[in-house]
């Protein structure tokens, strides 16, 4: 079943999130945080996938508290609009949207009773990436071609929780010189690397790749079983 509730974030606003629930008994929760094109039909595809799986998933509005009730396609102009609201989001004063990620952790934690874990896709990756190094209650993070968390700044931070990371080898917004360098800096993060272009996860983009995608996906079920169960 799926919804939108409203989250209360410790500062007082609230926060949309599309919320599915498995049919069974909740394995524990998975935060699902959006690329630069908000909570849109893939998003909640996405979603409702792990839902499928047995999870209870939630996904926070991370455009919320600049434009509230955005959806953007995959357009050049798209594109240019998520990278404004992007950058409006980033400009908050703290803790802004990591108020309404926090919120959407205790309220995976509430609703199941078990672990919680968060997955992220582009800005969605540089994000899980954030709560992973400063957000209690996570027990995973799993960041998809997170925009900006390679570069040096991002790469000093130490995480809380056991993270993976997918990264596109072809990946024209983030170069493999600086994954590699993450990955030396970061040596307890779980890398993996595909044959692929960024966004190779989202079958609504030109960059899909199904094979990148299935890996994957079979990469973040497992960890999600090994950290939540």
């Amino acid at each position: 079943m799926s919804e939108t509730v409203q989250l209360k974030a410790q500062d007082g606003v609230s926060c949309p999130a599309y919320v599915t629930r498995p049919l069974a008994k909740a394995l524990g929760a998975v935060v699902v945080l959006q690329e630069i094109f908000g909570v849109n039909s893939h998003i909640r595809s996405v979603v409702e996938g792990f839902a499928e799986k047995g999870y209870l998933a939630i996904a926070p509005h991370a455009f919320h508290r600049v434009q509230p009730g955005l959806e953007l396609a995959y357009g050049a102009e798209d594109v240019a609009q998520g990278r404004a609201l992007k950058a409006a989001v980033e400009a908050l004063p703290a803790p802004g949207v990591m108020a309404d990620i926090a919120s959407a952790i205790a309220f995976g934690a509430a609703r199941t009773g078990g672990k919680v874990a968060v997955v992220g896709y582009c800005w969605g990756g540089l994000l899980v990436w954030r709560s992973a190094c400063t957000l209690p209650g996570l027990s995973a993070a799993i960041a998809y071609y997170g925009g900006g968390m390679t570069g040096e700044a991002e790469a000093q931070r130490q995480s809380l929780c056991p993270v993976m990371c997918h990264f596109g080898e072809q990946d024209h917004a983030i170069p493999m010189e600086g994954v590699k360098a993450f990955a030396q800096a970061q040596p307890k993060v779980e890398i993996h690397t595909y044959a692929a272009q960024h966004g190779f996860n989202c079958d609504q983009r030109g960059a899909y790749d199904a094979a990148a995608a299935t890996l994957a996906r079979e990469r973040t079920l497992g960890f999600l079983a090994r950290h939540l169960a």
